[in-house]
């Protein structure tokens, strides 16, 4: 290990340190830093029943336990790790900075501490892509990369083993990055619209902290802004490094983009390499020509054009992105839990087929505007089954859009996931499509999109 991580190792030896959230993220964290030799209080809002056995490995690991409603009163630690979801101002995390105790999070140890490159992607819609499929590209240059952040993954329990040539690639979340005060060495911002307006206090804190992805990069740091978003565009003025963009729509000066042949090319003022045709990209959808366009332009340099094609030839995907579960009866069935925002899914499943689909939408309310989704579904959904908390305002934005007319779409109200299945196959006729994507969190009925997509596939793959 570099001197800097065995500095702060020593500095934790002896301390008290607060990791708040006992989920399956913090547990390597809670070992790591008893090896250290800190004393670790691990702390939770539920109770051990409901923690199960994460509660008896934080244990195990050497953890002493605070649970319940007050589990973050007088906890006499050093050092506070907040989890992502916890708001940065909240009154016990206010109170302890006052009382001088360090809070901090896994991520913002880690850019402080890791030895290598970083590249870090942010964004509304796109990040775990975009995400993906630089590090495969990475990856099949040759480099050994360390995949993580909000993609699920902590990054700091790898700390003692990543070598300075290595590359780490980080997926940030609104929520990490509103107390970073470290940017990555190469920063890609996807695009941004409205989304976690149930936890930001307003749209302008949502877009001040996707903006510290870039606002403390060097004279030596590297922008990739998408240049068809108004918001993420704008980030090119407080940009210190090289900038460049990437476009789906416009010819940019520096950067990627895909001209009217489909071909995706690569301009350096006035230097145009063409790498590709969008018909090499193996995951359908015009967002995903996207992703790879900022992928491409936040590996240049680094990665030659064979592997940015050969990637996008052979990668098929990650899970819970537009991802076909099974064939029955001639209807097709895809799971898009992903789709956690409108803007995602009116990008995402709602521009992948040249027919109407059997849409299942609706989950937790994050207090974002249905409108533009409104618009979109009377044109690519023909029956639209709705359930959770945001069922009446997706339904209220369909049915005021102006293209929208009395069952165009049909509209299904459901309770759950297992009536929202059955709906959609009564509904389907050989040929069609039926595809889950929520434009909506999951938290009023699932821990997170994943469990959402897997009791979809689930259910999707008991029927008979």
């Amino acid at each position: 290990m570099g001197s800097k991580i065995n500095e702060f190792f020593n500095y934790v030896n002896g301390k008290t340190v607060a990791f708040c959230g006992i989920g399956g993220s913090n547990l390597p964290l809670i070992k790591l830093f008893k090896k250290y030799g800190a004393n670790v209080l691990a702390c939770d809002k539920r109770e051990r029943e409901a923690l199960g056995e994460n509660a008896d490995m934080a244990e195990q690991y050497g953890a002493q336990l605070r649970l319940g409603e007050d589990y973050l009163k007088n906890l006499g630690a050093d050092i506070i790790f907040r989890t992502p979801g916890m708001k940065f101002y909240m009154p016990e995390l206010v109170e302890a900075r006052e009382q001088g105790t360090a809070v901090t999070s896994e991520i913002e140890v880690f850019f402080d501490l890791c030895p290598c490159k970083i590249i870090a992607v942010t964004g509304s819609d796109g990040k775990t892509t975009t995400t993906t499929v630089i590090s495969e590209m990475l990856k099949a240059q040759g480099y050994n990369v360390h995949l993580g952040g909000n993609i699920g993954r902590p990054l700091l329990p790898d700390i003692e083993t990543i070598k300075p040539n290595d590359i780490a690639v980080v997926e940030l979340s609104s929520f990490q990055l509103i107390s970073m005060r470290k940017s990555p060495d190469i920063a890609v911002v996807t695009n941004l619209a409205p989304n976690h307006l149930d936890i930001h206090k307003d749209m302008q804190e949502y877009i001040d902290s996707k903006k510290n992805i870039i606002l403390h990069q060097n004279a030596f740091g590297k922008a990739v802004l998408n240049l068809d978003n108004d918001i993420a565009c704008s980030f090119k003025d407080i940009a210190r490094g090289s900038v460049y963009f990437f476009s789906r729509r416009n010819k940019p000066e520096n950067g990627v983009y895909m001209d009217a042949d489909g071909k995706i090319i690569f301009n350096e003022h006035g230097k145009e390499t063409e790498i590709m045709t969008a018909s090499d990209i193996k995951i359908p959808g015009l967002h995903n020509i996207e992703n790879y366009l900022a992928a491409i332009a936040a590996v240049w340099g680094i990665v030659d054009t064979n592997t940015i094609v050969k990637t996008a030839r052979t990668f098929g995907g990650v899970e819970h992105r537009a991802e076909l579960v099974r064939e029955l009866d001639g209807v097709k069935y895809y799971n898009d839990a992903i789709g956690t925002s409108p803007t995602r899914t009116v990008k995402g499943m709602l521009s992948l087929f040249d027919q109407k689909i059997i849409l299942i939408a609706g989950g937790y309310d994050k207090k974002i505007p249905y409108d533009e989704m409104g618009k979109a579904v009377p044109d690519t959904v023909k029956v639209l089954i709705l359930l959770g908390a945001t069922a009446d305002k997706i339904e209220a934005a369909v049915k005021a859009a102006p293209n929208y007319c009395e069952n165009n779409p049909v509209v299904i109200r459901v309770n759950n996931m297992e009536e929202a299945v059955k709906a959609a196959r009564e509904n389907a006729v050989s040929g069609d499509i039926v595809a889950m994507s929520p434009a909506s969190a999951s938290f009023d009925m699932y821990k997170n999109f994943a469990e959402k997509g897997m009791h979809f596939k689930k259910i999707v793959n008991e029927m008979k």
